[in-house]
């Protein structure tokens, strides 16, 4: 495992438990996973999460969602900035994820948001990752 990036560590556990059809994964907590994971819930993307101790270590338990034929809700999650290039966009310039289907994620000054409401509070920031 990848101690350099931990958002791109996070990213792939939610992406190999959907593929895998996992009803949970677990994943170490930090604040700005914790914004993600909310996003992620608030978008629909996932059923719910909570923060769990287990071994003296909190983890963010995530329930993965699924349709009525049992595939995934998320077809793909993608890190744009990584550790060796960091990507930052300004609020006119966001990218739209599958025409509007997916969500961006940009970590602003004023917190980590998605693309519409970064937009719509005219910030921009650091492109996190891209989901659809």
């Amino acid at each position: 495992m990848s101690a350099s990036d931990p958002v791109a560590d996070m990213l792939t556990k939610i992406r190999n438990a959907a593929q895998a059809r996992h009803e949970k994964v677990d994943i170490p907590v930090s604040k700005l996973k914790l914004e993600i994971v909310k996003i992620l819930k608030n978008e629909g993307y996932i059923k719910n999460f909570k923060k769990v101790q287990e071994d003296n270590k909190s983890v963010i338990r995530i329930f993965l969602k699924y349709d009525e034929e049992n595939a995934p809700v998320i077809h793909g999650l993608e890190k744009i900035s990584k550790p060796g290039r960091r990507v930052y966009s300004s609020y006119k310039d966001l990218p739209r994820v599958y025409n509007g289907y997916g969500t961006v994620i940009v970590s602003t000054s004023s917190g980590v948001t998605t693309g519409k409401k970064a937009t719509e509070k005219q910030v921009g920031g650091e492109l996190v990752c891209t989901i659809w």
